[in-house]
């Protein structure tokens, strides 16, 4: 009984091992090839069509249902394959990709242009600013009694201070610093930001020049007044005077005239 088992067992292998025998259908193996990468070889057009177009076969696989199937390339790399049109989309894609990149970075770099040129967090950063307008309008940024009063004699200084004159000066350059620091600090255009610091160099100019004409005639005024007291106290020599005096005036002043 145990050895009519084993021959049954060893049957049912040795059928099982023939069982998968390796099958090689050329139709089979054409048709892999065709529908992946090889173009249609009508000879290798499985079944043929037979002499005089009298193979059975064929007629009962491809005539009599589908007989243009062997002459449409079905490549997914052919020249009008889905997978060549994939890349061609692909590529298509890519470049429009390219191009709306190329786009956004234009706007990107425009709109940082513009937001440097308008920014006032970067209008420090302005080289007009750096070479000139910064040094001209120095004085009005950095304004105090110490600068405002140089290079005065402290009488003057004292007559600017009691007649309000000081104060006066102080408050319109104390007006100007606050509209340059407007123009600094708001978002505008760099040419309107550079045309503010151009009338605002002016209007201190024109300050400045009508505090250097009140300095000066403080200092005359101050000038006149001691000599009064000089008269007045008699600390003042009048030289002797004669009528060839007048004369001698006048040659002086003709000999020292410049035409």
């Amino acid at each position: 009984m145990k050895n009519l088992i084993l021959l049954f067992a060893f049957s049912f292998i040795l059928s099982a091992a023939y069982a998968q025998e390796e099958v090689n259908d050329e139709a089979v193996r054409y048709q892999q090839q065709r529908m992946v990468f090889q173009q249609w070889n009508q000879g290798d057009f499985k079944p043929g069509k037979g002499f005089l177009d009298t193979n059975p076969y064929y007629w009962l696989v491809w005539g009599l249902f589908d007989p243009n199937y062997h002459k449409t390339d079905l490549r997914p790399l052919s020249p009008t394959g889905p997978q060549t049109q994939r890349l061609a989309l692909v590529g298509a894609m890519n470049s429009t990709d390219s191009k709306y990149k190329l786009h956004s970075d234009t706007v990107r770099n425009t709109a940082l242009s513009e937001i440097a040129n308008q920014s006032g967090l970067l209008s420090d950063a302005d080289p007009l600013w750096l070479l000139y307008y910064k040094q001209q309008l120095n004085p009005v940024i950095n304004d105090s009694m110490v600068s405002i009063m140089a290079g005065l004699s402290p009488q003057v200084s004292a007559k600017l201070v009691s007649e309000g004159l000081y104060g006066w000066y102080k408050n319109e350059l104390d007006m100007l610093k606050e509209r340059i620091q407007g123009a600094r600090t708001t978002n505008m255009d760099r040419g309107s930001r550079i045309m503010s610091y151009y009338r605002f160099l002016n209007e201190y100019r024109r300050l400045s020049g009508v505090w250097a004409i009140r300095t000066s005639s403080a200092q005359m005024t101050l000038n006149m007044t001691s000599q009064q007291l000089q008269l007045q106290t008699g600390k003042t020599t009048v030289p002797d005077w004669t009528p060839n005096s007048d004369v001698q005036i006048a040659n002086k002043v003709l000999q020292n005239a410049q035409y």
